[in-house]
């Protein structure tokens, strides 16, 4: 079965996390997202959506469930897994007063990465509060640990101290994306990574097509190839498009190994690289999804490229 992805919200106390929550069950865009929280209670998913709850379960009618955080994370997880249907996604927010690196390492476990992969760490800053806040360690290490933070509370933030929250969050943490949240909205299109096998294609025989998430800022671009990959071409090719990039994801085969998928994710500067499943016959042999700011990469420079990569194979 394919893994399931992980989102972990983490943040400060009050910052906004069970809002951020709130709205990604509201507005699952047809994923079925299982959410693991501390307080299940203080999740409002409008009344129309809530079809049942049953030992600690919440099951809601646009296919998501919410679940509360009790006992052991692992075997939360593994309960979550076992579920038919098999959830798309798994949401964990965790404690206002929780350092996220311990989750991190946990989540890290090659056992539970096969299965439930920590693709996104998501924090949430309240843009409202003074900058000062941003000195506490526990926020600090809140921090260090995101790819991707989220400015609530935006309708409470003068201008001026906007700013100065955007440039304190990237002094501490320089390599994430700092995104506005407004009502607890965050654009899908940073947190939840396109699918390589569902998005267009960009091809020389297809032509150079994006697809545009909803959020006007990012714009997702995918290409994909019927011939594998020299690892090194790859890992050059990726370094030299990583500045611009927001997410990168993707699976391919490479010419050292031939017959089995990597998995490959870029997020918050780092990318990572674990084994895979077998290729199966008839798929693409390489899918590679590219998250940008809109205008930042056009899809030729994104083709020329990577289309090193497996020109190399034939050197």
């Amino acid at each position: 079965m394919k893994p399931v992805p992980i989102l972990l919200v983490t943040g400060f106390l009050g910052a906004g996390k069970t809002t951020v929550v709130n709205d990604l069950l509201a507005h699952a865009e047809g994923r079925r997202i299982a959410a693991v929280v501390n307080d299940f209670g203080a999740i409002n998913i409008d009344a129309d959506l809530v079809s049942g709850a049953i030992d600690g379960v919440v099951s809601l009618s646009n296919g998501c469930i919410c679940c509360s955080l009790e006992g052991d994370l692992l075997r939360t997880l593994a309960a979550l897994l076992r579920r038919e249907p098999r959830p798309e996604c798994i949401v964990i927010e965790t404690s206002g007063v929780a350092d996220p690196a311990g989750i991190v390492r946990n989540l890290m476990d090659p056992v539970i990465w096969r299965e439930a992969p920590l693709e996104t760490v998501l924090c949430v800053v309240d843009a409202s509060a003074p900058v000062a806040t941003l000195e506490d360690p526990l926020l600090r290490s809140q921090l260090r640990t995101a790819d991707v933070v989220a400015l609530s509370k935006l309708d409470l933030a003068d201008a001026d101290g906007l700013a100065r929250v955007r440039e304190a969050v990237k002094t501490v943490r320089p390599a994430a994306v700092v995104v506005d949240a407004p009502h607890g909205a965050v654009p899908a299109a940073v947190v939840f990574l396109p699918d390589p096998d569902r998005v267009p294609t960009v091809r020389k025989d297809a032509g150079a097509r994006s697809r545009r998430p909803t959020a006007e800022r990012f714009e997702t671009l995918s290409w994909s190839s019927d011939q594998p990959v020299v690892l090194r071409r790859f890992q050059e090719a990726i370094g030299r498009l990583a500045p611009r990039l927001v997410r990168a994801k993707g699976l391919f085969e490479t010419v050292e190994q031939s017959g089995r998928l990597m998995v490959f994710q870029l997020a918050g500067g780092r990318a990572t690289l674990a084994p895979g499943a077998a290729v199966e016959a008839g798929a693409k042999r390489v899918r590679v999804v590219f998250v940008a700011e809109v205008g930042v990469l056009a899809a030729e420079e994104i083709r020329a490229i990577m289309n090193r990569c497996t020109e190399a194979a034939t050197e």
